[in-house]
């Protein structure tokens, strides 16, 4: 008996093995983007590290190569696989809705946690709404919500909607939870990064597989990452995954006091220990609390 947790509907073509396709998903991830970075690297757009110079980077940055990746893996799925995108969590009713109220979802949780974060040391507040002083501050925080928009529905199609539909269907959840875990944590390491880092990832990964589980489908959990990472990025100038969006806080400007532990250091809030904590919380509460039944969420086992 193998699952699906979108769309029954039958793939065609090959399915890779349960132990290939994070390896595959890496590559994915790897191949489309690096001609991109490169050529970023080139323009003047990121420096050396990869890392983006400016606001108008920062938005090239999530827009061109992840667009590459988004291509990559459709491709995979249309002509290798051959199954269709309602298989890889693009289904459902209320679509829209369902974007929307991840968008709102993903902001509150981020304001949660770095207010948090705050009210215990872990940062000082220095200006209140800086960015409003700026029209040209102002447009670029609004150009990149639409930019984290594409870079979080990228990498939610390919983790938890292909990676993890599809070795779900070769094997079982379990092992869909872990690959997509797994190869998500992995192309998100670099040099140096600290254990707290690592866990933040793993744990913020098994919360949108959660998520997209217990939703049967991507729309909800692709906005929640975009929301999450926009007013991470934008709301408080403080860094989004160890990336400066070079503008001034939409919210409030926060500078980090105390421990990293606390405040995430390089990283930003998101890696705070309560953040973590809190995304923990909240995947044992998507995966343990019961699931409503309704039209929208049929059963999720099928004979291959």
């Amino acid at each position: 008996m193998k699952q699906s947790i979108f769309s029954s509907e039958p793939h065609r073509g090959w399915l890779p093995w349960a132990w290939l396709a994070p390896i595959i998903g890496v590559l994915l991830i790897a191949l489309p983007g690096l001609p991109f970075d490169i050529l970023l690297e080139e323009l003047g757009l990121v420096d050396a590290s990869g890392e983006p110079s400016s606001a108008a980077g920062f938005c090239v940055f999530l827009l061109v190569p992840f667009a590459a990746m988004a291509t990559a893996t459709w491709l995979w799925i249309r002509f290798v696989e051959r199954r269709e995108l309602s298989t890889v969590g693009l289904t459902g009713t209320a679509r829209l809705r369902k974007y929307l109220s991840g968008l709102g979802i993903g902001i509150a949780m981020m304001v949660a946690a770095t207010v948090s974060v705050w009210l215990l040391g872990g940062f000082r507040a220095e200006d209140v709404f800086p960015a409003f002083h700026s029209p040209a501050a102002l447009f670029w925080i609004a150009a990149l919500l639409a930019c984290f928009v594409v870079q979080a529905g990228v990498e939610e199609f390919i983790f938890r909607g292909w990676l993890l539909s599809a070795v779900t269907r070769r094997w079982n959840l379990t092992a869909g939870f872990v690959a997509a875990t797994v190869a998500f944590t992995f192309v998100h390491l670099s040099r140096h990064i600290p254990l707290q880092d690592v866990v933040m990832t793993a744990t913020f990964s098994l919360f949108a597989c959660a998520w997209s589980w217990r939703a049967k489908s991507i729309w909800g959990v692709m906005g929640w990452h975009a929301g999450w990472n926009w007013i991470g990025g934008t709301g408080f100038d403080v860094p989004i995954t160890g990336l400066e969006v070079h503008l001034p806080a939409l919210l409030v400007r926060l500078v980090p006091e105390g421990s990293a532990v606390l405040n995430g250091g390089a990283a930003g809030p998101e890696s705070s220990v309560l953040t973590t904590g809190m995304l923990a919380v909240a995947t044992l509460a998507l995966l343990l609390l019961p699931r409503r039944s309704d039209n929208d969420s049929r059963p999720s086992h099928e004979e291959e």
